[in-house]
């Protein structure tokens, strides 16, 4: 449940960043690894490819370098957004600074504690899962992607921001449409105004009466003594509802794609679901859904020893950060076991992902309820080829074909 906005982002060669890259199938790993390993391991691209006037883009790989940069919000602003993800979320906390953010981080963290996430575990997280499950259980096999990843989370969020469960789909699609507005502006532009367009009734019932519920509390929120102003209260829902279904999703998709493939290592976390939180962070560091972070150089600085002028806008390749050989032996494979180390998958610093409590809540409930409703599950020998994590800012499995013992 972390976002990032991906325009301008590099393509499949470490000498190239611009439009070529293939959003939907690059697999960039290989090429991050050659930055990582440079003399410079931070990768500069010249042509205002943030658009004109941004001048050179640069790219950080590193963990160390990608930790550091995440916690400088100072030297390194994530004031960029708002001119990026934000033309099409609105007024974002995302592109927040300083005292600002802090206040109204404080307030949307509110609605994420944990008594909260404890009743939304039981009335909504649960029943979610299962109600999908329900449904193929039966039936012996299954696409787990269309049939259970791409709707459990998207399902969970808008429950809680009080969308009726038959509106899920819409949703879903304004999110995935608006996530990706960068690459598609008209159409992002017009996912973005149908959600507003959706929500304002929602937001104007609870201003008139409280329910007690999330949307309630968000409509209600005060910020030194003043109620948060539409923008704001829209600019959160828009933020919210991509991150919260987009990315946690995918990374469902990313651990069950792992489990799948690593049959011994299934057999265990079948035999023993105290593994399944080992599970979820090795997948995170593997696999995470987002791979990277936009900020904006505040001053001239440099990073490991590569300049870096004011003004520049930066990437921070968290997904790259946590492959780094370094900090983790045979980083680039999916292996339970590991020390315990802290990953870049929700970020870090002040911006770190708000919503990373609810994502770990909704992988653990549901990798569990998977194991218990799906026995024997297993790709399906016959389409196992298009089972794929692939992507380049956002990445998971399009299908992930599987059979298992009817219940």
């Amino acid at each position: 449940m972390y976002l990032t906005t991906v325009s301008g982002m590099a393509s499949d060669s470490p000498e190239e960043v611009g439009p070529g890259v293939d959003w939907l199938m690059a697999q960039p790993y290989e090429s991050w690894g050659e930055v990582r390993r440079s003399e410079c391991p931070v990768l500069a691209s010249h042509g205002d490819v943030m658009g004109p006037g941004t001048g050179t883009f640069y790219q950080v790989a590193r963990f160390k370098d990608a930790d550091s940069v995440l916690r400088d919000d100072k030297t390194f602003s994530s004031s960029i957004n708002a001119d990026h993800i934000g033309q099409f979320m609105g007024d974002l906390i995302l592109a927040m600074n300083g005292e600002e953010h802090r206040k109204y981080r404080n307030l949307v963290a509110k609605a994420f504690r944990a008594s909260q996430l404890e009743r939304w575990d039981e009335t909504l997280v649960r029943p979610t899962i299962n109600r999908l499950l329900d449904a193929i259980a039966p039936l012996g096999h299954a696409d787990l992607v269309a049939s259970v990843t791409s709707k459990y989370p998207v399902q969970v969020i808008c429950g809680i921001a009080g969308v009726p469960l038959e509106d899920s789909d819409r949703f879903a699609q304004w999110a995935e449409e608006i996530n990706t507005g960068p690459l598609a502006p008209e159409r992002g532009h017009r996912a973005s105004t149908a959600m507003v367009e959706y929500l304002r009734p929602l937001v104007e019932a609870r201003r008139v009466e409280s329910t007690g519920d999330f949307l309630s509390d968000l409509v209600h929120a005060e910020v030194d003594g003043e109620r948060l102003s539409d923008d704001k209260i829209y600019g959160f829902l828009r933020l919210l509802l991509p991150a919260g279904g987009e990315t946690t999703f995918r990374v469902m998709g990313n651990a069950l794609l792992a489990l799948l493939t690593h049959p011994d290592d299934l057999a265990k976390v079948y035999a023993d679901r105290d593994l399944i939180p080992e599970v979820i962070e090795e997948t995170l560091r593997w696999e995470s859904s987002v791979t990277m972070v936009s900020r904006v150089a505040t001053a001239d600085t440099e990073v490991s020893g590569c300049p870096i002028a004011s003004g520049s806008p930066v990437g921070v390749l968290t997904g790259s950060a946590n492959r780094d050989e370094t900090r983790w032996d045979d980083a680039s494979e999916w292996e339970l076991g590991r020390p315990v180390q802290h990953h870049l998958a929700f970020g870090t610093g002040p911006h770190q992902c708000l919503g990373m409590h609810l994502a770990r809540l909704e992988l653990r409930v549901g990798l569990n309820a998977i194991l218990d409703r799906l026995p024997g599950l297993r790709l399906d020998p016959a389409t196992a080829e298009s089972a794929v994590i692939e992507g380049y800012a956002f990445r998971g499995p399009r299908a992930l074909p599987v059979i298992f013992d009817p219940s």
